[in-house]
Formats: C-alpha cells, structure tokens, sequence
C-alpha cells in the first residue's frame, strides 16, 4: 500500500503532520450536540410538572391542605424557601428517565378520572418535550375536593381586625 493510501484511509484519526493540503484532522466523534452530559435538577422538572398540572381545567390547587396553608404562610415570607409552583409535586430524575408524585385539590363537579387522565397526558407531554427524559409514571393523588361555598385556604384569616 502506498502511503498516500494508507494516510487517507476512512476512519482513520490522521495526525496534523501527515495531512496534505486541504485535509483537516478529525476530532472527536460524532454529533457536537451529543457529546457530554446533560443534568436536569429534580427542581427543574418538578416546575414543568406543578405548571402543567395547574393548566388542566379541573385543577383547583396543588399538594394537601396543610402544605398549601403553610406555602401561604412561606410565600408572604421573604426569603421563602420553596417555590408555590412545586408545591404538591415531587420528582424522581436520572440520567434518563423521570417519575413524578403529584398531589392534587380537585373542583367539585368534575370527573376525578378525566382529570387525572388530563394531568397525565399534559405533564408527559411538557416534561419530555422541555427535558428530553422519559416519564415513566405520573402518580396522582387527589387530596380533596374544592366545594363551591369553601372559602380558599390559601387565604389564611388576618390576625386582627
């Protein structure tokens, strides 16, 4: 074999002192856009998630009574640790695949299935559109039901009057 054929082999990493004009050394491998990782934060999916619960009709709130009162409280405090968007969600993240925890108030009259069915349906969608991961299960838990006349508890009553 000559040594120009051998030098010009396909696939073959070729060092800058044995190129002739023109040629260019490879490097790497592949698609620029696949090398290195990607980390997404469980915090970052649970924000997809809490908003694509609350755009589905039906949706009166998010997480239990209790953590909706004191996330009230915390949001009226500055410095307030955890985002009301995450509230009632939890995210499970690995490299490439994510399981998600939502707990939900629902408003009364609706069907509790087609809701939870909804959720799912725009949860998935938002979260493998925005991440790339794949969502393998979307646990729903629905911890109430919003009456029509029940005043909202994310409201709490001032202290005086």
């Amino acid at each position: 074999m000559s040594e120009t054929t051998e030098r010009n082999r396909p696939g073959q990493d070729i060092g800058a002192e044995s190129l002739g004009k023109g040629q260019s050394v490879r490097r790497g491998g592949g698609d620029p856009g696949s090398r290195g990782r990607t980390i997404i934060a469980d915090g970052v999916v649970e924000k997809i998630t809490g908003m694509a619960a609350r755009d589905v009709a039906g949706v009166h709130a998010m997480g239990s009574g209790m953590s909706r009162t004191f996330g009230a409280v915390r949001d009226r405090v500055p410095g307030g640790s955890k985002s009301g968007v995450t509230r009632g969600v939890k995210a499970e993240v690995g490299e490439k695949q994510t399981a998600l925890d939502l707990e939900i108030v629902v408003e009364y009259g609706v069907s509790i299935a087609d809701v939870a069915r909804d959720v799912r349906e725009n949860v998935v969608a938002a979260v493998e559109r925005m991440t790339g991961l794949e969502v393998v299960e979307v646990n729903i838990a629905v911890s109430d039901v919003k009456l029509p006349d029940e005043a909202d508890e994310e409201q709490p009553e001032p202290r005086i009057q």
